[in-house]
């Protein structure tokens, strides 16, 4: 395409979206609704003539607004957030998905369609639009309440589950058939590919971020950002899952990261620009004559869309434990569909099983949903104050009793120890025994396409073979390992608890003996099975498999405690991320004028064991805590004045603090440590 054009063309739109925004703006209106109108007049089905020359560039651009959307999603919604909603969000998006899925259908054979098009019309209906939903709720100002947190995790547990409708729905288009192997095997690759990239982001990632931050540079830091982002967007592509989720996975990543509202400042104009042409584009596929063609279709998919989703989100929610109030504005909020409900029309017209006129009525109910949006999330306040009004007293009554005892449940914690230890152990070589999984995998895939550098070394099948096998396991050893360790603490936990004296009498020593060795040997056979049908397409002639093992044999030997350390190390850099405290945006500091009398300065220089070495300024809490401000410090010899929140204080920096005598004296405590205890009655 000409340059010339395509400035053209994105001139167009930026302009026409420019405008509309102003004037919707100035009217009070959702932004969302002014791209897509942007998209209508610039269309090539409004008169008198197209404004666009070139639209596959304009949905490539758009494809960037739903990875920079998908991203700022996972920076909005970090790993904590998904496990504070995780119940109730499962149970809604569940009941959403199956329900609307049976209404499609029932639609689809209500108007005569064909069987397969009444399935991908039930997949299309089940999902609601992220992206438009994010710019909404963004617009609103709704971005933090906890309705809006339980939308994200719907929305976050809906893409995961579309990723494999998809690959189901390639599976039933392309044989006729479902089986329940197929189901299986789409959810455990999809299972693994988010445990590994999960697990290795924040083993990396968040320290990556903190050590680019160090240069104060922006630049540099966006840059890094957007590699992320479109590195592991690409990686997920590559893997037979869509773009949006690989962004969002990586969003959610980086979200752990210390720096993490520096990064949402950095990302948001870059986002709004490419989110803008998106919405244009949805707006470009319009078609007014389509509409009037198909109407009766559109309304009745429209109306079902609307309140089947607004029920079965609500229902869940409330079934998660959440109140009337939360609920019912969750439901209000998801009543569209969007970008995946194209995607999954896309997948049937380019498989040709479904008919040409499925993928408009997609367009035009999304666009009609899209336009109500903004409408139902606004009304949802007063349709509770409505409900609350009308519905019999005992209904509100017991409604409120069922969420106070779901809440109640929630609320209680375990007090067996012994269960709880089991739990978690359990969970850890749950997680161990994924990424051995994906090791083999990622072999296996290397084996029938080599790369580049291990085609050139000329090993012949069986040599590579064993080349990949070996490598698959020194990777996993650290897991291997770790594993057959968590099973001898587990059979030592499992003896001590169930084998009691009063059940084995004198014998009680033998058998928890014997109780221990069992659980680990069995735990090891069972492994040792599962890596061996693991590495099925891997496995050499029987005399190399011999000669690995014993090599492998002598490695698990010479590094045993080298391997225990790395993967005690990968463990703890885990537990950390996940249980960093989540800080909040930083407030404008108050004007202090009127302190400045009784105010007075103080400089501390930072010692290499000072506790303030290596934290940020806000990890600190020093205005919280003591009611002292850090005003300014030197640093080899530069001034820094007013330093942001995101400063990390190093060894030898000269700190400059503001505020009374008072809260001096309380402030010097952070960055001085303390003597050890001198016990009176020790010796001198």
């Amino acid at each position: 395409m000409h340059p010339v054009t395509f400035l053209q063309d994105l001139a167009v739109v930026m302009l026409v979206a420019g405008l509309v925004t102003v004037i919707f703006h100035r009217f009070k209106q959702p932004v969302v609704l002014g791209y897509i109108i942007a998209g209508v007049i610039i269309g090539p089905h409004t008169p008198p003539f197209p404004l666009i020359h070139d639209q596959d560039t304009i949905n490539t651009l758009a494809e960037l607004g739903v990875i920079l959307l998908m991203f700022s999603l996972g920076l909005e919604f970090s790993l904590r957030k998904l496990r504070q909603v995780g119940a109730p969000a499962f149970i809604a998006a569940l009941l959403e998905i199956l329900l609307l899925f049976w209404v499609g259908y029932e639609i689809g054979q209500l108007f005569g369609w064909t069987h397969m098009d009444s399935i991908f019309l039930g997949a299309m209906l089940s999902m609601s639009s992220t992206t438009v939903i994010i710019k909404v709720l963004g617009d609103l100002g709704k971005m933090k309440e906890r309705f809006a947190q339980l939308i994200f995790g719907i929305l976050i547990i809906e893409d995961i589950l579309g990723i494999a409708m998809i690959a189901l729905l390639s599976g039933i288009a392309m044989t006729g058939t479902l089986s329940v192997g197929d189901v299986g095997l789409t959810l455990g690759k999809l299972g693994i590919f988010l445990t590994v990239v999960l697990v290795l982001g924040l083993l990396t990632v968040p320290r990556l971020i903190s050590y680019v931050a160090r240069f104060k540079s922006n630049e540099m830091l966006i840059i890094t950002l957007l590699g992320l982002c479109f590195g592991v967007s690409l990686l997920a592509l590559k893997l037979g899952y869509s773009v949006a989720l690989g962004a969002f996975i990586i969003g959610a990543v980086i979200a752990e990261a210390r720096e993490i509202h520096r990064i949402e400042t950095l990302i948001e104009p870059v986002r709004d620009m490419f989110s803008a042409i998106f919405f244009v584009a949805i707006g470009l596929l319009i078609d007014p004559k389509m509409l009037l063609s198909y109407w009766q279709p559109v309304l009745v998919i429209t109306l079902a869309v609307v309140a089947g989703k607004v029920l079965a989100c609500s229902f869940g929610t409330f079934l998660g434990g959440n109140d009337t109030r939360t609920s019912l504005r969750v439901g209000m909020g998801l009543a569209q569909i969007g970008e995946f409900s194209f995607i999954i029309a896309s997948l049937g017209v380019t498989l040709k099983v479904t008919s040409g006129f499925l993928y408009p009525i997609a367009v035009a109910v999304s666009v009609i949903t899209t336009l109500l949006t903004p409408y139902l999330i606004r009304s949802a306040e007063g349709m509770v104050n409505h409900f609350d009004r009308l519905a019999p007293k005992p209904v509100v009554n017991s409604l409120e009793l069922y969420t106070r005892w779901v809440g109640q449940l929630g609320s209680q914690r375990p007090t067996n120890l012994t269960s709880a230890w089991v739990r978690r152990w359990s969970g850890q070589m749950a997680l161990n025994v994924v990424l051995i999984a994906a090791v083999f995998i990622a072999a296996a895939f290397a084996e029938r396409h080599p790369p580049g550098q291990l085609a050139s070394l000329g090993l012949g099948e069986d040599w590579l073979k064993a080349v990949l096998w070996l490598a698959a396991m020194i990777i996993s050893l650290p897991m291997l390992i770790a594993t057959f360790r968590k099973l001898q603490a587990l059979g030592l936990l499992v003896a001590e608890a169930k084998v009691t004296e009063a059940a084995a009498g004198e014998r009680v020593a033998a058998i928890r003996a014997v109780v221990a060795q069992v659980v680990p040997i069995a735990g090891a056979v069972a492994l040792g099975l599962f890596v061996l049908g693991l590495s099925s397409a891997l496995l050499p002639s029987f005399k190399v498999f011999m000669v690995l093992l014993a090599i492998v044999g002598f490695i698990t030997w010479l590094l045993w405690r080298s391997f225990i350390k790395v993967y005690s190390k990968a463990q703890l850099a885990l537990q950390e991320t996940l249980a960093a405290p989540s800080t909040p945006r930083p407030n404008q500091a108050p004007a202090l004028p009127a302190l400045l009398r009784e105010a007075d300065l103080e400089t501390i220089s930072l010692a290499a064991d000072s506790p303030a070495v290596g934290k940020l300024i806000r990890e600190l809490q020093l205005r919280t805590r003591t009611g002292a401000s850090i005003v300014g410090f030197e640093r080899n010899g530069i001034n820094l004045i007013n330093p942001g929140p995101d400063e990390e204080l190093q060894a030898g920096d000269q700190v400059l603090l503001l505020g009374t005598r008072s809260q001096l004296d309380a402030a010097r405590a952070a960055f001085i440590k303390e003597p050890p205890p001198r016990w009176e009655n020790a010796p001198e």
